[in-house]
């Protein structure tokens, strides 16, 4: 070898071994753009309602890169490494910052037997959507009452969306939609409740007539569901909007009774659930600011004390406070809780009502399950609703008609 040619030699195998490395970037790169490319054809949107539509995945890492998802109709998940960021873009294409606007509501607060349900939805949405009447927003999809909806999704007070002469019905048929819509199937009652409150599945296994979840089946037109959601989720992305989070909190007698026994207070119970819903919010969407809009029960009008022991590390500002509506900001660096508590908020916010008919539904479903129990016993007794006239007349006509039936009255009766 000629003086000079060994490092002649290793500069040209350094060039090649780079030029190697930009090959297989530029690979890479067009790996990428490519099926970016067959993502929009197959989901025929444009370049920004596609990007509006990525989600980043958090803490997730792809050939050193972050990756990404993206969540088509029906809940189909397309892996995409596009560095598309999960703000959102606006209609045209520029970036633009979205809140996570979401509902909280109850079912069963009053009544002497059965299950507490509170649930807790939440939207992703850009700023101008936040304060907006989304039931005109989506009007094409969804309606607040029963008349003229043609189709469309009830989505309204449980109380006025449920009629217990005519079933679940509208109950049932908005609460699988909304699952379909997130890429969620369920058939009974014990997957239903494995998605939104699967804490409860082990404590329900201690009742004699929650014994066989798997096998009480949702009933709904598979068909239409399928329909309805295809036209609300299109809805959805039409405005910027995702259905992002759904769950709840159920708390069955012999839990509420527990936590009853250790606060003495049940409106401090709903409070004490109302904010782990909550902080399930914050700790699924870290770095966002949320509104929270929470249907008030009782007269309370000052939270201020309660919010500061349930988050002490941020600072609280008091936005209103009066008979009918209490808001409050809550901070921590540059992020943002706004809670507002307002009276009959589930005739007010669609998030609120649809929280509302979620509680509903599980609370109704599991119910069902008391009253079929009971009546395999005695074909004779009555079923009841549980609230606490008719709670009381279930009592006593059990009493009377099995007298040699025995259970813990901890498990059947709330304490109050």
């Amino acid at each position: 070898m000629q003086p000079g040619q060994g490092a002649k030699r290793v500069v040209e195998d350094r060039q090649q071994s780079q030029a190697f490395l930009v090959l297989c970037h530029g690979f890479f790169l067009c790996r990428d753009l490519l099926l970016f490319v067959m993502t929009c054809l197959h989901h025929q949107a444009a370049l920004p309602e596609l990007y509006r539509a990525f989600t980043r995945q958090q803490d997730q890492i792809v050939d050193n890169r972050p990756y990404f998802h993206y969540q088509g109709t029906g809940g189909r998940w397309l892996g995409c490494g596009a560095s598309v960021w999960n703000q959102g873009w606006d209609r045209e294409g520029r970036a633009a910052e979205v809140t996570i606007l979401a509902g909280i509501d109850e079912a069963g607060f009053g009544p002497l037997l059965g299950p507490l349900l509170v649930s807790c939805d939440a939207f992703s949405v850009e700023p101008a959507l936040v304060e907006a009447d989304l039931w005109e927003t989506f009007k094409r999809s969804v309606g607040m009452t029963r008349k003229r909806l043609c189709g469309r999704l009830l989505i309204a007070d449980s109380k006025k969306a449920f009629n217990r002469d005519e079933g679940l019905g509208h109950l049932e048929r908005t609460s699988l939609v909304v699952l379909q819509v997130m890429g969620v199937q369920t058939h009974d009652v014990a997957s239903l409740l494995a998605f939104l409150c699967p804490d409860c599945l082990p404590r329900l296994a201690a009742y004699p007539w929650h014994q066989d979840l798997q096998n009480r089946r949702l009933g709904t037109d598979h068909a239409d569901a399928g329909i309805a959601a295809k036209v609300f989720a299109d809805d959805l992305q039409s405005h910027g909007v995702r259905l992002v989070h759904l769950r709840s909190c159920c708390l069955d007698v012999a839990y509420y009774n527990t936590m009853i026994e250790r606060v003495k207070n049940k409106s401090q119970v709903l409070f004490i659930t109302t904010t782990r819903l909550i902080q399930n919010l914050l700790d699924g969407f870290p770095g966002q600011d949320i509104h929270v809009l929470i249907d008030r029960q009782g007269g309370r009008a000052h939270y201020r004390e309660h919010l500061l022991r349930s988050f002490p590390g941020m600072d609280l500002r008091i936005v209103h406070e009066d008979d009918e509506v209490s808001t409050y900001e809550l901070r921590t660096g540059s992020r943002m809780l706004r809670l507002t508590f307002e009276v009959k908020g589930d005739d007010h916010y669609l998030p609120v009502s649809l929280a509302s008919m979620i509680s509903k539904y599980v609370r109704e479903l599991l119910m069902g399950c008391m009253n079929d129990y009971f009546a395999g016993l005695d074909g004779g007794l009555r079923p009841t609703a549980g609230y606490w006239k008719d709670g009381q007349r279930f009592i006593e006509d059990l009493r009377s008609r099995l007298p040699t039936f025995r259970i813990d009255d901890h498990h059947l009766i709330r304490c109050r």
